[in-house]
């Protein structure tokens, strides 16, 4: 009788033991891995014709520890209208390059680019961004789907012949993070650029 009360209890231990680990709650799911952006291209399209100017910058290990690296200053000409645009790659495989734009664009409702510029640069926008102050002006010609602003094209207006820094910033901003009013504390930085201006 005593063998027979043994076991029993043991098979109810066990049985709460087994239960016990099918009622433990899953791991959460991964979220989508941090893009590798190995390379970065602004292109400056003059609109009353000339020249277009490009700026780059490049990593120099693709995923590894050192940061997107500047490849030279940018040369504009004063008291000109541009278009810029902005190209993101990854690189890592030359034979297989990955559209980090595309990725963006499809992405736009979590994702903006932010810009701060020395004061005096431009003549349209004025000021130096909205990196400090979201509500900042910053001509952007592209929305995502809520109509809030992306930044792979925006315009500017040179000032007169002057130079200073221009800096690029990308948030990623899921889950509801971006908003009218959200700026550069908000989300995760994808990229942090700065670059040298000379207006002529």
């Amino acid at each position: 009788m005593k063998y027979l009360q043994s076991l029993l209890a043991l098979t109810i231990i066990f049985g709460v033991i087994s239960c016990g680990d099918d009622d433990e709650p899953s791991a959460p799911a991964e979220e989508n891995a941090e893009e590798v952006i190995t390379d970065v291209v602004l292109t400056f399209t003059p609109q009353g014709g000339g020249a277009t100017v490009t700026a780059r910058a490049q990593d120099p290990d693709g995923d590894g520890p050192q940061d997107l690296q500047v490849l030279g200053d940018i040369t504009l000409q004063s008291a000109s209208n541009y278009e810029l645009t902005l190209s993101l790659t990854n690189e890592e495989n030359p034979i297989d390059i990955e559209d980090i734009t595309a990725e963006i664009k499809e992405e736009a409702e979590e994702h903006m680019f932010f810009f701060s510029w020395t004061d005096g640069l431009f003549s349209d926008p004025t000021g130096n961004g909205n990196v400090d102050n979201r509500s900042d002006a910053v001509n952007y010609d592209d929305v995502d789907g809520d109509g809030l602003p992306l930044g792979l094209t925006t315009s500017w207006s040179t000032g007169p012949s002057a130079s200073g820094s221009f800096r690029v910033i990308l948030k990623h901003q899921p889950d509801g993070i971006k908003t009218a009013t959200s700026g550069t504390s908000d989300g995760d930085t994808d990229i942090d650029i700065s670059w040298q201006i000379v207006l002529r």
